[in-house]
């Protein structure tokens, strides 16, 4: 097996060119303005929302505010259905919010909150349902909705990796109540750090930024007791730059995932997720899974193995965020409880998958993987 001269990474950063960020940087600060809604911002706010065919987008410091900031905007209470196979910042922000997290199992072949599960977890505290497109497959929007719908709960989408994701040339940031994007610099799109609420009103996009500037609706009124989330104009500026690229970005990235598809396609023991039909995907990640038995090695002896190559993947989502001891006390959180998530999560591991990433580099990782 070939070991790499240096160390290859899950995932990179796209970097836009540094001439152009640099005359961002002397126009901000030509501008003297620097934060609160700033003409970067501004402009950011309406480009972003073009290009992801939403109509009212509301830009934040990162996702994790993103999402705390959505629970209270839509003063979500009680109990919220979500998955154990997510980051922990998904649950996090119930906690933060002083919201009861009931962990509900993912359906095997996407790996999304599983709708039948979740109406059996559906209680008199329940009121809303928080799940994840994981890896950038929409979850089942329409069986979720339809839930939703007839107990009358809330539909908060997680969508830190679903950028750009469509289903028949609608975006997947439509469904539901509200969607929550991450900009994390391990993310398809970023802005160093960052994140933004999708939502379809407009008294509802004035409630969120109200809540994330401390709740001021005027110079000397605060109408709600929020925080400090706004994304400042350096951020902005950064996410203006990489929308010009994202396009060839996300292009390289689809390139990089259906090679490693052809290559693995018939190593026994090795699964790759096949891409849901009608759904343009931008791949934040690629995940494999191993099946122990049928591989000769487990998914832990792989990772390990690799990294003497100096191949460094993710066991993206690993431990369960159930599994932690924070969360493992909750009755929702017994791995009989979670069977699809239990076995997954110890079979995943995520290949690098960056634009930057070479043809030689791709087949010396597959090499590394095939037995």
């Amino acid at each position: 097996m070939e070991k790499l001269n240096n160390p290859i990474y899950v995932t990179q950063p796209a970097m836009p060119p540094l001439d152009e960020f640099v005359d961002l940087m002397k126009q901000i600060w030509d501008n003297r303005i620097l934060s609160n809604n700033g003409p970067f911002h501004k402009r950011f706010e309406q480009e972003l929302a073009d290009y992801l065919g939403v109509n009212y987008i509301s830009l934040f410091a990162n996702g994790t505010l993103a999402l705390m900031t959505a629970l209270q905007a839509l003063r979500i209470t009680g109990e919220v259905i979500t998955t154990p196979y997510s980051f922990v910042a998904t649950t996090h922000s119930l906690w933060w919010n002083n919201i009861k997290p009931v962990f509900a199992d993912i359906e095997p072949k996407y790996l999304n909150l599983d709708p039948e599960k979740v109406e059996a977890a559906i209680t008199p505290q329940t009121t809303a349902i928080m799940p994840v497109h994981v890896y950038g497959n929409p979850a089942d929007v329409e069986r979720l909705q339809q839930i939703a719908d007839t107990y009358g709960l809330k539909l908060i989408y997680d969508a830190a990796h679903a950028f750009g994701v469509k289903i028949k040339d609608n975006s997947i940031l439509n469904y539901g109540d509200l969607s929550v994007l991450s900009f994390h610099a391990t993310k398809v799109f970023n802005t160093i750090e960052g994140g933004a609420i999708v939502c379809h009103d407009e008294k509802t996009k004035q409630r969120i930024d109200y809540l994330k500037n401390f709740g001021f609706a005027g110079e000397t009124t605060v109408i709600a007791p929020g925080i400090n989330a706004k994304m400042n104009e350096v951020q902005a500026a950064y996410g203006l730059l990489q929308l010009k690229y994202i396009d060839g970005n996300i292009a390289k990235r689809k390139s990089i995932a259906e090679l490693y598809r052809q290559q693995l396609m018939n190593v026994p023991g090795i699964r790759c997720i096949n891409d849901m039909q009608g759904v343009n995907h931008t791949y934040p990640y690629f995940p494999i899974f191993v099946d122990t038995k049928a591989y000769g090695k487990s998914r832990d002896e792989l990772y390990e193995e690799l990294k003497k190559h100096n191949i460094f993947g993710r066991r993206y989502f690993y431990p369960l965020i159930s599994q932690f001891p924070s969360y493992r006390g909750l009755n929702s959180s017994k791995p009989e409880n979670l069977p699809i998530a239990t076995g997954i999560t110890e079979e995943v591991i995520c290949l690098p998958i960056y634009p930057e990433l070479s043809m030689d580099l791709i087949l010396s990782i597959i090499d590394n993987i095939k037995i």
